[in-house]
């Protein structure tokens, strides 16, 4: 029986271990993955998290789970099917058998959406990338595109356009939605073309991307742009399932929880990305953990 059971790894995640052992907690992290730190090991640079301005992010998640490990936290690589919630503790199903817990907290992240189009499935990992920062150095020299209209999506054109020939940003609607100091630097960068609402209809290749067709929403227009990568970033899905039996979740599929990260079941709290919240970065993932961590610590002295 553990005092606190924390789904997974990243910086919510880590930083509830912190918390959590700081507390003097009996906890356990589950990890699906064989590297902690979640989302951030795929970022290149972390230039707003208080502190560390260009931080490297697999760098920073590295460090994450170094403070974790330097406090003693007991992690365990294993798929969460369920989590049950019982009259006196939490029942974890995972693929290597359950755990028993006084308090969860649920810090599973997010996914990628996709855009559903033709090809993408096909291609994927031969072209179709989630990633600019994890797959952009393969595409040096060469043309490629960027569907999106976020901070994710501006980021990832600014950061190919330092290596690649050519960025197409695709963007359904005639203004972005992204940061507005990200728009500015992304004026600055010669070879990013712009082309707002346009849609992604079809990506084409045998065994590589060689194709992308687009339409114009406004004219109906169809056209082809000729790239060796197209960087899909048009949102993220959050990782809920373990609690959708026993959570009611909002319309986006997100946890409902306040600052203390409680839900409304006692002793199951939610961090990070798959919280109901207005801003998702490292930062709010982090204060979300230490907030969820402290609220397990209390529950469990009642």
């Amino acid at each position: 029986m553990y005092d606190l059971i924390i789904i997974g790894s990243g910086p919510a995640g880590l930083s509830a271990a912190v918390y959590g052992k700081r507390a003097g907690l009996n906890l356990l992290v589950l990890e699906s993955a064989p590297m902690s730190g979640g989302q951030v090991l795929n970022t290149y640079e972390v230039d707003n998290y208080l502190g560390m301005p260009g931080m490297n992010g697999f760098e920073m998640g590295m460090q994450f789970r170094a403070h974790a490990d330097r406090l003693g936290a007991a992690f365990q690589e294993t798929q969460v099917k369920a989590v049950r919630p019982g009259d006196l503790f939490f029942t974890v199903e995972t693929t290597d058998g359950e755990l028993e817990a006084k308090t969860v907290i649920l810090a599973t992240g997010a996914v990628h959406a996709h855009l559903n189009v033709p090809g993408e499935e096909e291609l994927s990992g031969m072209g179709v990338s989630y990633c600019a920062t994890c797959d952009g150095a393969f595409f040096k020299g060469r043309r490629v595109a960027v569907v999106g209209g976020g901070d994710v999506a501006l980021e990832d054109a600014v950061y190919l356009a330092r290596t690649c020939e050519k960025v197409y940003l695709i963007h359904r609607r005639d203004e972005f939605r992204g940061a507005a100091v990200l728009q500015e630097e992304l004026k600055k960068q010669a070879n990013v073309e712009i082309l707002y609402s346009h849609t992604v209809e079809e990506i084409q290749g045998e065994d590589a991307v060689k194709n992308l067709r687009i339409k114009n929403l406004k004219t109906a227009e169809v056209s082809d742009l000729n790239v060796a990568g197209v960087f899909i970033a048009v949102g993220i899905h959050p990782n809920t399932e373990p609690v959708r039996d026993c959570l009611k979740l909002d319309e986006g599929g997100y946890i409902p929880a306040g600052e203390d990260c409680a839900t409304e079941i006692p002793g199951l709290f939610a961090a990070g990305d798959v919280r109901r919240k207005p801003i998702r970065q490292i930062i709010t993932a982090v204060a979300d953990g230490a907030n969820a961590a402290v609220a397990a610590g209390t529950f469990c002295r009642k």
